[in-house]
């Protein structure tokens, strides 16, 4: 699914103006001609598929009573558009500034966090394919960045730990990308980001299960 989006959409909605159908069609009536008609009985089979005690309902009825995604209330729009357009600006920053890409530092950041690791275990935790990790450790590798240690057991597998020039970039990249971090959440209450970040946990886990 890659919606189209425009520049209203990433915007906040009340979750009682969409329970209340707000931004649903409605029943023909006096004053109603230019509105979307929806019989009860598909208003009704709309929203039995909903997940309990849910507020927003992911689709909404077009003008045709047909069920389609409503990407403002579709959690993984929302997930795909941020992580995009995050992901861009990122890269175009980090390419300027620091002279690598989002997946050279993703590959950085995990190796500051956990050193002495294989490229294995850098596309399990950050969800990256094991071609993408490669093109980054060879890139990292001829910047001088990482240095790569056979192991004893088995020649073909390498633990990779940042060097000092490595950590040096980390350094740098990471006071970059806690400024961006900043600017994303600016506005957000506390309270509410702590409670994003407990459902984004959520989110991670249940992934798995697709």
């Amino acid at each position: 699914f890659e919606p189209r989006p425009s520049r209203d959409h990433l915007v906040d909605v009340e979750p009682g103006a969409e329970a209340a159908g707000q931004r649903r069609g409605h029943l023909a009536g006096p004053g109603r001609s230019g509105e979307d008609v929806v019989e009860p009985q598909a208003q009704a089979t709309h929203r039995a598929v909903q997940p309990d005690g849910r507020l927003a309902e992911p689709t909404r009825l077009n003008a045709q009573g047909r069920r389609v995604i409503d990407i403002d209330t579709y959690v993984p729009y929302f997930l795909i558009a941020v992580n995009a357009i995050l992901s861009r600006s990122a890269s175009a920053r980090y390419q300027r500034d620091f002279n690598v890409g989002v997946t050279e530092w993703r590959v950085l950041s995990w190796l500051a966090t956990e050193p002495g690791i294989p490229a294995a275990r850098i596309c399990e935790v950050i969800a990256l394919d094991k071609a993408a990790v490669s093109r980054a450790v060879a890139r990292l590798t001829e910047m001088e960045l990482i240095d790569a240690v056979p192991s004893p057991t088995d020649p073909r597998k390498r633990s990779l730990s940042l060097n000092a020039a490595g950590y040096d970039l980390h350094d740098r990249i990471l006071e970059a990308a806690l400024q961006r971090e900043a600017v994303l959440i600016d506005g957000v209450d506390p309270d509410d980001l702590n409670a994003f970040l407990r459902v984004m946990r959520l989110l991670h886990r249940n992934v798995q299960r697709l």
